[in-house]
């Protein structure tokens, strides 16, 4: 199948001002967060019902027509999992969408059991996805031709995909509530992560670690973060988590030490362990005052009454859940039970205090929620 390849700012004028009129296009993009450390969007992939098109952002200076697409309440932009996508485009150029629609959350309110694009597309159209450059590095140019095929094949099937999902939400009565989900979809912007300087804290296991071994982690991080960025590669890419946490909790003294962990390739040992040996020499070398602590936050006292009402309630989800065919996470939830379950409301209406129930949520399970509460004993 065709598409066109746009890779001059002529060319992307000229087919973006082609698109005012029309009243859907199906977006996506690719970034390389797998392979770079600088992350941004290296690939835009549009769709009208007769058209696809690859725009290479790299090779042009200006996007403002596809900003004033996605921000013309006239077009539909269709996604498949819009929310990276939303995020990255406002991160990059300050877009945001008017009007969107989901595939991947139309599925989860059909309660289909895959939601996967690949698995929408084999059963509704009959399309086999070739994922062999889900992985791919779209930085890198040129790109292949199998590679753009595969960027085209994920927007050239979104309009017929969203008919027929927009179709079977209406004739099971639920297509307000995704439009309420897709509503909020439009509010979506880019949040920048927490603090730099502490993001070695939030790795995986790092609870593990105590004191000193928690400094020296500190300055494997940063070598990896500082190493990473000059080499504009991922920072797994230079050295995984498992051995930054392997090394920070031995504490390597020296080559033959940091070699006896067999955490590192022949290759990483010659190139990197200089580096790593001194990190955890600096480590080791903080002064006490500096040494990384956790907060740790009071847990609250026991509350029987509390536990007994979220039981119940998430009985109450999963029942219906069940009985109307809906996965009970996509139903309400547990973080919003626990709202719940908190508030013990004596009404529908006061749901509404319930940060992140949807208003479809709330007609839907309302009712069997706060009847639940009323029966709930200690509550």
């Amino acid at each position: 199948m065709s598409y066109l390849y746009l890779e001059d700012q002529e060319a992307v004028d000229r087919f973006l001002a082609g698109l005012t009129g029309v009243p859907l296009v199906a977006v996506d993009t690719e970034a390389a967060s797998f392979h770079r450390y600088r992350d941004r969007i290296y690939l835009i992939q549009l769709s009208t019902r007769d058209l696809t098109a690859i725009v290479d952002p790299l090779a042009v200076t200006a996007l403002g027509g596809l900003g004033r697409v996605l921000a013309d309440p006239a077009v539909e932009t269709v996604f498949h999992d819009a929310d990276y996508d939303l995020r990255i485009l406002n991160r990059d150029y300050g877009f945001h969408a008017a009007r969107v629609f989901d595939t991947r959350i139309a599925a989860q309110l059909l309660n289909e059991p895959g939601i996967g694009l690949a698995a929408l597309l084999a059963k509704y159209l009959g399309v086999t996805l070739d994922k062999k450059y889900q992985r791919a590095d779209w930085s890198m140019r040129p790109l292949l031709p199998g590679m753009l095929e595969y960027a085209a094949d994920d927007t050239r099937y979104l309009p017929r995909l969203r008919d027929i999902l927009r179709e079977r939400l209406q004739a099971m009565g639920r297509w307000t509530w995704a439009e309420e989900e897709f509503g909020l979809l439009e509010q979506v912007r880019w949040t920048p992560a927490g603090p730099a300087d502490e993001a070695y804290l939030r790795l995986k296991g790092v609870r593990t670690l105590r004191g000193r071994q928690l400094a020296v982690l500190r300055e494997l991080f940063q070598w990896r973060e500082a190493t990473a960025s000059q080499l504009d590669r991922a920072p797994f890419r230079v050295l995984q988590n498992e051995a930054l946490l392997g090394i920070a909790k031995a504490m390597p003294a020296d080559a033959e030490a940091l070699r006896g962990l067999k955490l590192l390739s022949p290759d990483q040992l010659r190139r990197r362990g200089g580096d790593l040996l001194a990190a955890v020499a600096r480590g080791l070398q903080a002064p006490a005052e500096s040494l990384p602590t956790f907060e740790r936050g009071r847990r609250p006292p026991p509350d029987p009454a509390y536990d007994a009402r979220l039981d119940r309630l998430k009985q109450v989800r999963n029942a219906l859940a069940e009985e109307i065919g809906l996965a009970p996470g996509v139903l309400c939830p547990n973080g919003t039970l626990e709202a719940v379950a908190r508030l013990q409301p004596a009404s529908v209406e006061q749901l509404v205090d319930v940060t992140d129930m949807r208003r479809w949520q709330r007609a839907v399970i309302g009712p069997a929620l706060v009847e639940a509460l009323s029966k709930t004993t200690g509550g």
